[in-house]
């Protein structure tokens, strides 16, 4: 039996993920997009994935660069994420962004919660799409602010919910936990 592909479509908006701003540049031509298939995957080194599907403009600056920066969006960021999602195309999306410029050469969005200045170290194709392994050369902390948040194609806010925990009587002190008993 083979998966068609809106059901694996229907499957994957369960997942919430975090949203962020990947930047490219290559040669003078700058580009930008939103994304959310992004993932810490080792601390030593320090790499992350990003996998971009190959007809991008995005794609072909970080193929020929082998270079981009990923901006991670705090909850007042949604119309960035919306307009890098393809609201907003050519010129008149970068226009759009308030960007500054590392020493590396990478372009950063000016707000956010992080930034990471990052080198592919590996490619892998994978169906239309390629994974990118890259090495985080640079990273900061911007602000602790909530982050913005992805789930069944909306963007969400995070609310904070207090949850009592039930006391259980083999749970509370001077109790015998294995029997429930004092």
């Amino acid at each position: 039996m083979t998966l068609n592909s809106e059901s694996f479509r229907h499957a994957m908006r369960a997942w919430t993920t975090g949203v962020a701003v990947i930047l490219a540049a290559h040669e003078g031509e700058s580009y930008g997009m939103t994304i959310n298939s992004f993932a810490s995957l080792s601390l030593d080194p320090p790499l992350v994935t990003v996998v971009l599907k190959n007809d991008t403009r995005v794609f072909e600056l970080v193929n020929r660069s082998y270079a981009f920066t990923v901006n991670i969006l705090s909850d007042s960021q949604t119309e960035i994420a919306e307009n890098l999602a393809g609201k907003l195309h050519g010129a008149e999306r970068m226009s759009s962004l308030a960007v500054q410029t590392l020493t590396s050469g990478a372009s950063i969005l000016t707000e956010g919660l992080a930034w990471l200045d990052c080198r592919v170290v590996h490619t892998y194709a994978a169906g239309v799409n390629t994974l990118f392994v890259a090495e985080v050369t640079d990273a900061q902390v911007r602000s602790t602010d909530d982050p913005l948040v992805y789930h069944n194609r909306v963007y969400y806010q995070l609310m904070l919910r207090s949850f009592s925990v039930p006391q259980h009587s083999c749970c509370l002190p001077g109790r015998d936990k294995s029997r429930g008993t004092a």
